[in-house]
């Protein structure tokens, strides 16, 4: 295992508890080569559960999801940690100061300035205070932030932070103090709904109507939400919209038809999964499940798609399928889109739960040309499990969430770093 040192720049100093700042998304990082495949060896261990939401907030590493078990590196101390914990990225020092208590998955992490950090799921509490599904935390004190009341009234599975705007999607129909259905924008100060963000999104294609996954782009100008849904705004979006932002949103005319396949309905409400922007927000990428159909679809793939395009029947500029496995996430860093599920190859559109023609051995997570999505060399391997459901870049590396305890051929329970190279 390699040796970990790396410098932080500090947070941007924040006058109030909640600042405008650019937010420390993945979509914001561009890595000038690809990450090394050989994991630090400081990150800490979750003992159970599954790692689901990562950020990082200063020189804190602050990692969610289902758990309530730890473990230092180095060490056999067992610590008790209830969905959510942070760690020193430089020293990986788990953090006896940040120890909340969180009755519910967080599902969803976004940085704030100041030491602060959002963090959104299916919780209703945090340290014994009421705040619903979405809540802001001090990382330095345990405090969480009293006057932030987004008052989201049921789950959330996905957020992005933009400056002083805060998006969120999931099955809620409330959010803001005002009716909202899936989809919101909220003031990051005060949790309060925007009025000029006010969407319809209906007709879910199976199960209930839920926004999965949002990703905006770095400059806040444009967001794609995908999920059950089959309209929005009285118009036809198959499981994926475009949103031209601004003081008031408007629904992009870009949509496809190639996520109208059905791609095993009777498994999944919706076979959409992880999404992100290039860091120049030129292009985004959106990674699916749902079966082994193979090229015909855009199932069980990952599909690169130009932001700049309008009007409808768009055509992704290049595809990679798995043949057959599922990719649950993805990061793209300018330097390469990488991908992460239960995937065993990539380059397999021939394949059908086996290794088609040209297909190359990928186990649990990958790495995609951002030019013709053809896999890269790269190839650290991961134990499959369910996947990996965090994906996050940061200047000095990948951070990696899952549900297993193996990453790049050595032990790293549930949680591991790729340093950049």
């Amino acid at each position: 295992m390699r040796p970990f040192i790396a410098c932080l720049t500090a947070t941007t100093l924040a006058a109030s508890a909640l600042t405008a700042g650019a937010s420390a998304a993945s979509a914001d990082i561009a890595l000038p080569s690809v990450v090394s495949a050989n994991p630090v060896n400081n990150t800490p261990h979750v003992l159970d559960g599954t790692v689901r939401a990562i950020a990082v907030v200063g020189s804190l590493v602050v990692v969610g999801g289902n758990f309530d078990e730890v473990r230092q590196a180095g060490t056999s101390k067992k610590l008790a940690r209830h969905n959510l914990f942070a760690y020193d990225m430089k020293t990986g020092k788990i953090s006896t100061v940040f120890v909340p208590k969180v009755d519910g998955t967080v599902h969803a992490l976004q940085a704030g300035t100041g030491g602060w950090v959002y963090m959104a799921g299916t919780f209703k509490t945090v340290n014994g205070r009421s705040t619903g599904t979405v809540a802001s935390i001090k990382t330095t004190t345990n405090q969480v932030h009293t006057g932030f009341k987004p008052a989201v009234n049921y789950r959330v599975t996905t957020m992005v932070r933009r400056g002083l705007n805060l998006y969120i999607g999931g099955t809620f129909t409330k959010a803001g103090g005002k009716a909202r259905t899936a989809v919101a924008r909220l003031d990051a100060l005060t949790g309060a709904a925007d009025a000029g963000f006010n969407f319809t999104v209906t007709n879910p294609r199976s199960g209930a109507l839920k926004v999965y996954k949002l990703a905006v782009d770095p400059a806040d100008t444009r967001m794609v939400i995908n999920g059950t849904f089959t309209r929005v705004n009285g118009q036809t979006r198959h499981q994926i919209a475009m949103i031209n932002l601004g003081k008031t949103a408007k629904l992009s005319t870009w949509s496809t038809t190639e996520y109208a396949d059905a791609c095993n309905l009777n498994a999944f409400d919706t076979y959409m999964r992880g999404m992100d922007f290039s860091p120049d927000g030129k292009y985004f990428v959106v990674v699916t499940t749902g079966g082994p159909y193979g090229r015909t679809t855009l199932c069980d793939s990952a599909a690169r798609w130009e932001a700049s395009a309008t009007g409808s029947g768009k055509k992704p500029t290049w595809v990679n399928w798995t043949g057959g496995d599922t990719l649950l996430s993805t990061s793209v860093t300018g330097s390469a889109v990488y991908v992460g599920g239960h995937q065993r190859w990539l380059d397999n559109p021939y394949g059908h739960d086996n290794p088609g023609p040209g297909a190359v051995s990928r186990p649990g997570i990958g790495a995609l040309n951002p030019s013709t999505g053809k896999a890269l060399s790269w190839n650290p391997t991961r134990t499959l499990g369910h996947g990996v459901e965090a994906l996050v870049a940061h200047p000095n590396g990948l951070l990696v969430g899952s549900d297993t305890e193996e990453l790049g051929k050595e032990y790293h329970g549930r949680l591991g770093m790729f340093p950049t190279q």
